[in-house]
């Protein structure tokens, strides 16, 4: 009971009446907090960590009253913010406490925002990027008195770019408080706990609480496939279905953990499907904050049994009596099948129970290996990114939009976060001159400066539009530019696409998702629109960067496992298996077999001894050579790109290359023999240069610079609501990054060479994998085999994937500017008279026609109004609207002087955007207009008609729309340029028309070049040539000019043939008068 003398009478009867005895998390961690050190936490999912920090801070605000926030909780989930905003109500209303508590997070409605500013609570429960934004904004008046600050969930962002711009947050909040605050972080089990702990303070002296006992676990891997080589179904989906249905149906509430959000909308369709009833649903972060909080209460309140869900329930949401977790695939980290397994029997003291389903044969083995050193707790270690210059630029921004402060004040501030502790003045001179506009050439004129630096006094200050840029753009999340895949038919959404597949794709190709084939109709600014394409071959899609690495010390532990595990017998591996790493039966048998034919293959399997080294040609000749280890992609990406340039430089061969977590795959296909291995074994002293030089020309690079690029505010988004189109990133990024790239102090390319070199590879391990094989402390198996072994195959498969869209065009990064001609050329021509030459009027009056449509029914009417907008009389057939008129679905509404046919569902649009009086008695739904009634109205016209004019706009509505009208151009919603035919000023176009009009008016030119018959050109031949025509010299030579032909053949069959009593002297006359000149031609 020691541990509750820290805390009043009250509170601690009310603890003891509720919970009885502490935790061991809250006995350890409430005499470190009640001495007002900074204080870190670790202890296992379930612990009562959450409770030992806020419990004593509770306590505090009750014994010492106040006024204004005084207690701040940070969370990088918002699900977890509302959950513990919960689960606080106890305690408060056990205490009988009047404290107000209250969420900020994006979903926070602006009203309640407007309220907590005029009335702050007690106690803010938030996430990174709202207590970044509330730092840039005037709400950071009510953070002055914090006096707790708690940040959980801390193992979730310690070792990301949005870690470490949360620890400039918490020194922005240390310089703004009143006075000193105490810091509370909480962890989940990781290592170094020390390293966390300088993370949670800042390098600052702190209490480090080690209440990591390991939780129980009945784990298991299953496999219900007897051999996973030759599924009866060609899937081994249909195997994992029914199995999967039966834990659900056998178990309480279950949540089934996915490493993507497709597959989590698949498994809980699949489930759904199966069981005949909704006993599944999705939950993933695309949801809104609405539906995954009803989706949550339906687990936990037993009205839905199972959940779909990726790593947005990974965290410490307390889901109620959850006694099964099911992961299908490798969880890819010992932490992270911790963490989610964890969810199962989330109490202290309960076990957790999890079911890991490997999805293929080299995921069983994973899959084995994380399961083993998930019983034994050895979790990776978490390495702190150091220094990334990109989030500095955005902080430095957002400090400035407030207040002027010094550059030393700023150095001060900025290492205090410990991922910029040793962060040089050089370094950030470096980025305040880039944020200040002193940039290293002209070539960089296009960038605005965010930031005044006034350097005599040794000052700097925001920019106006400062704090719009900061607040903009805030946080490090990256637009990783997935597009939706959608039906063509206006239906539902069928999942997503990565912008470099879709890059390369095009109209009328094919590929798979979900298991079904897709036909590509139409690829718009954000979305893949696709019909079904039932039994047609398609390609497997990619999404790159989707993907988790593999860690290093895992790769080794797989190693490990696999050269022990061939090593054995099969009766001792098969046991192995079963008891230590806690396979089933039909999984150790998979796996023992996996492992056997490998190493019948190629003579050993990769492990933490021996590297394989195989080749084979493929099934059209050309050479492939695969180097096979477990080390991850980390190691493998870097030896790929360092290898491409060595083969290229020593033997003159382009190499196309794609590495996995299990290797590598070289495409050789104009080697006459694979390369000798003395090319593959790279010194170690060499590997870093060879990289450095290579991978700044990778697409890598490319995309890392353009989202470093965004983060430091360099291409900044137009608002927070709308996605800048992914051209216009690339656009700007790649033009950015053909200047910067000549200039290495700047930041941004000095920040993705970081990123690239450090937190995307792992180059200290792939120089020790290298110096092991020159010191022959690992082996180098090099075989030559008739076809891909079990491992190459696998590589394979990735390659294909990848390749299928890439092999004859470089990555979409570097062909940007491809994109970039045709948008060029397009505002270049809309500008210039040539434009109205080149549509043909006819083809102008067959597309109008087309856009205004001839309505069959009153059901066609009514579409057309609800598409295309109001109607004149004139323009609709009468019969039909008295149609809709009695049916109350059209009105008739006056407005620009004159009476208009509309669709009753436009009422309030039409009231919003032009001030039409609905009649009385239409539904309320048709009275919601909005803000952007006028901009939609404006853009329906748009859409029903070829160019107008803005005079004609303007009489169309009643009102001048010409300020619309050019916002809605700056947007890309229109075109502007001298567009029809015959007109005699610059028109107004919706671009998917504009395309329309310039397709019917290339098809109606090529109706005008048709080939012609044989016997029509004979005819005109003659004719066109002047034979057998009474023509002077001159007129015969005029269509001849150019022609290349001997002289005599000029004076004895050509001009005879034109010109009636042609004598060579008529052509020397004409040469001597100048009027005709000889070119020689040979």
């Amino acid at each position: 009971m020691g541990a509750l003398t820290v805390f009043s009478p009250a509170t601690q009867a009310w603890f003891e009446n509720a919970f009885g005895e502490p935790t061991p998390a809250q006995r350890l961690g409430w005499p470190a907090i009640a001495s007002g050190k900074h204080t870190l936490i670790q202890a296992p999912t379930g612990s009562g960590k959450t409770l030992a920090a806020f419990l004593y801070g509770i306590d505090r605000l009750i014994a010492e009253p106040g006024e204004g926030l005084r207690l701040l909780y940070v969370s990088p989930l918002k699900a977890l913010n509302y959950d513990i905003e919960r689960n606080l109500r106890g305690p408060l209303a056990g205490l009988q406490s009047d404290l107000r508590v209250a969420v900020r997070t994006g979903d926070t409605p602006q009203k309640e925002r407007a309220e907590m500013l005029r009335h702050p609570p007690d106690i803010l429960i938030t996430t990174p990027e709202s207590l970044y934004l509330m730092l840039t904004s005037r709400a950071r008046e009510n953070l002055k008195g914090v006096r707790t600050l708690i940040l959980d969930e801390v193992h979730a962002v310690a070792g990301t770019k949005r870690g470490a711009h949360l620890a400039l947050s918490v020194e922005r909040l240390e310089r703004l408080v009143d006075g000193p605050f105490q810091r509370i972080g909480l962890s989940a089990t990781q290592r170094p706990l020390e390293e966390i702990g300088r993370f949670v303070s800042g390098a600052r002296e702190i209490e480090l609480v080690d209440a990591g006992t390991a939780k129980e676990l009945d784990l298991q891997v299953v496999m219900p496939l007897e051999d996973m080589r030759e599924p009866e179904q060609t899937s081994i989906w249909p195997s994992i279905y029914p199995e999967l249905l039966r834990l659900v149906q056998e178990h309480r509430s279950t949540i089934l953990f996915v490493n993507n959000r497709r597959l989590a909308e698949r498994l809980a369709l699949r489930l759904n499907e199966l069981a005949e009833a909704e006993i599944a649903r999705a939950h993933h972060g695309s949801l809104a904050r609405e539906q995954r909080v009803e989706i949550e209460e339906l687990l936990k309140a037993g009205e839905i049994p199972c959940l779909v869900a990726t790593s947005s329930l990974e965290l410490g949401i307390d889901m109620g009596a959850v006694d099964l977790v099911l992961q299908v695939e490798s969880p890819k980290s010992v932490a992270r099948g911790l963490q989610r397994i964890g969810r199962a029997g989330h109490e202290l003291g309960a076990v957790s129970k999890g079911r890991i389903f490997p999805k293929f044969r080299a995921d069983l083995l994973e899959s084995a290996v994380v399961a083993e050193r998930m019983l034994a707790g050895a979790i990776e270690e978490t390495v702190i990114p150091r220094n990334p210059l990109d989030v500095l630029a955005q902080q430095i921004v957002a400090i400035t939009a407030d207040e002027e402060i010094s550059v030393d004040d700023l150095h001060e501030l900025v290492r205090g976060a410990y991922p910029f502790a040793d962060l040089s003045r050089t370094q950030l001179e470096n980025v305040l001159d880039m944020l200040a506009g002193r940039y290293p050439s002209d070539e960089f004129a296009e960038l605005r400066p965010r930031i005044v630096w006034d350097r005599t006094a040794g000052v700097i200050r925001g920019r106006q539009g400062a704090r719009r840029l900061a607040v903009t753009n805030a946080g490090t999340i990256p637009d990783r530019g997935l597009f939706g895949v959608h039906l063509v038919d206006g239906g539902g959404r069928v999942g997503e696409l990565d912008e470099e597949m879709v890059y390369e794709a095009r109209a009328g190709q094919t590929f798979l998702l979900g298991a079904s084939s897709w036909r590509i109709e139409e690829i718009t600014r954000d979305r893949v629109l696709v019909s079904p394409a039932p039994g047609v071959p398609g390609a497997v899609p990619f999404w790159k960067g989707e993907g988790v690495g593999r860690p290093f010390e895992l790769g080794q532990a797989i190693g490990q496992a696999s050269r022990e595990l061939v090593a054995q017998s099969e009766p001792k591996a098969l046991a192995r298996l079963q008891e230590a790493h806690h396979l089933d039966e039909h999984a150790a048998r998979n796996l023992v077999t996996f492992l056997h034919e490998q190493a019948a293959a190629t003579g050993a399997v990769p492990s933490d001894r021996t590297v394989v080294v195989e080749r084979f040609r493929d099934e059209i000749g050309d050479w492939r050579l695969c180097i096979l280890t477990p080390f991850g992609a980390r190691v493998h990406a870097p030896w790929a790109l360092a290898l491409a340039a060595r083969l290229r430089e020593s033997l003159g061969l382009e190499v196309q290359s794609i590495w996995s977590d299990d290797g590598i795959a070289l495409h050789l296909p104009d080697a006459d023999a694979p390369p000798p291995t003395d090319e593959i074994l790279i010194s170690p002293e060499d590997i870093e240069d060879l990289v450095v030089q290579e991978v700044g020309q990778s697409a890598l690079f490319g995309a890392r610079f353009r989202e470093n690029a965004a983060r430091a505010l360099l291409i900044p988004r137009r608002r927070p609501d709308q996605r800048t189109p992914l051209w216009q990133q690339r656009l700007k990024a790649q033009g950015l990054l053909q200047v910067a790239r000549r200039y290495g102090s700047f930041p941004v390319i000095l920040e993705t060479y970081r990123e690239c070199l450090q937190d995307v590879f792992d180059l200290p391990s792939l120089k020790r994998l290298l110096q092991g094989l020159r010191t022959r402390e690992l082996d180098l198996v090099d075989v030559e085999t008739a076809s891909a072994s079990p491992y190459s195959a696998s590589l394979l498969f990735d390659y294909i994937a990848t390749y299928m869209y890439e092999d004859d065009t470089p990555p979409a990064e570097r062909r940007a500017q491809a994109l970039s001609l045709d948008r060029d050329l397009l505002r270049e021509l809309l500008g210039q008279e040539e434009l109205r030459d080149l549509l043909d009027a006819g083809a102008v009056e067959e597309v109008e026609a087309q856009l205004r449509g001839s309505p069959r029914n009153a059901d066609h009417l009514h579409d057309q109004l609800r598409l295309r907008g109001d109607l004149r009389a004139g323009e609709y057939d009468e019969g039909f609207a008295q149609t809709l008129l009695r049916e109350r679905r059209a009105l008739l509404v006056r407005f620009a002087g004159e009476e208009r046919l509309i669709a009753a569902e436009d009422a309030g649009r039409y009231r919003d955007a032009l001030g039409v009086m609905p009649p009385g008695g239409l539904p309320e739904v048709f009275l919601e207009g909005g803000p952007e009634s006028l901009e939609q109205l404006v853009l329906r016209y748009a859409r029903g008609r070829g160019p107008f004019t803005t005079a004609q706009a303007n009489e169309r509505f009643g009102r001048d729309v010409e300020p619309l009208l050019q916002r809605l151009e700056r947007e890309e919603q229109l075109v502007r340029g001298e567009l029809r035919p015959g007109g005699t000023e610059r028109e107004w176009c919706d671009p998917d028309v504009l395309r329309r009009l310039r397709r019917a008016s290339l098809a109606a030119l090529r109706k005008e070049v048709e080939p012609a018959e044989q016997a029509s050109l004979g005819r005109f031949l003659p004719n066109w040539q002047g034979v057998d025509r009474r023509a002077t010299l001159r007129e015969a030579l005029v269509p001849l000019q150019g022609l290349s032909l001997p002289v005599s053949l000029w004076e004895s069959e050509v001009l005879p043939r034109r010109v009636p009593g042609f004598a060579p002297g008529q052509l020397d006359q004409l040469c001597a008068s100048g009027e005709v000149v000889w070119v020689g031609a040979g």
